[in-house]
């Protein structure tokens, strides 16, 4: 029997995302409910179908606040602290970005301050950290991501509120994945952006990732600006 080798059809990475958006674009308007998106919207959520390959899962369950798109380019612009529940959402992110716009990611899970404050308080080291975040940068803007630990979210809400944060200053994107406490964290979630009139972009239901918090980032980033590279525009990666 012979084997045949072959080369892939696209070997240009600009190439290759430049044919997987125009791929994307032209099955997405098939959803129901695609077209109630706005053009920042889409961006986002093509952005994250992309990521996933999954189309109805993103169309039916991603919940934008009224400005949200217009809000986080504003907050990554203002060098907004990035606080998540995961290095893996710091080991994603665009380093050129990062740079660019002087977003710092902050993290406190593995801080051996955090293991004592989640001893003592009897919480999650993700409900610490994000405690201790808010904490030490209250008075900066500030874009709370979460793509795993639903008690992240607790956590941010409950310290918002405590510390008096100007939520003007903030911005939440809770896609927690799983069972325990997932579902329930984000309704939470949206009930808070809804009470106090906080920016914010959930999907709902227990779909989610650490990857989604990426890609929406970096979709936002390109929003601000779409930069050329020698192999063409650059994708965020």
């Amino acid at each position: 029997m012979n084997f045949k080798i072959q080369e892939p059809p696209l070997n240009i990475g600009d190439q290759i995302s430049l044919k997987s958006f125009e791929m994307i674009q032209a099955e997405a308007v098939e959803y129901e409910g695609f077209d109630r998106f706005d053009k920042n919207e889409k961006a986002l959520v093509e952005r994250l179908i992309h990521t996933t390959t999954c189309f109805k899962e993103i169309i039916d369950n991603i919940y934008f606040s009224d400005n949200a798109m217009v809000k986080l380019k504003e907050l990554l612009e203002k060098k907004a602290k990035l606080i998540v529940d995961t290095n893996m959402i710091r080991s994603g992110l665009s380093k050129f970005y990062l740079d660019k716009y002087e977003n710092e990611v902050i993290c406190y899970v593995n801080e051996p301050e955090v293991f004592e404050m989640a001893k003592q308080n009897k919480t999650t080291r993700s409900y610490a950290a994000v405690e201790l975040a808010i904490e030490k940068f209250k008075d900066e803007p500030m874009v709370l991501a979460c793509g795993n630990a639903p008690t992240f979210i607790y956590a941010a809400i409950n310290a918002l509120i405590k510390k008096n944060v100007n939520l003007d200053n903030v911005i939440l994107l809770l896609f927690p994945v799983g069972f325990v406490n997932v579902v329930e964290s984000k309704e939470y979630g949206k009930e808070f952006m809804n009470h106090f009139g906080v920016e914010g972009i959930i999907v709902e239901g227990r779909y989610g990732a650490s990857t989604m918090v990426v890609a929406s980032l970096h979709a936002a980033y390109r929003l601000i600006k779409d930069y050329d590279t020698e192999f063409g525009k650059y994708n965020g990666k």
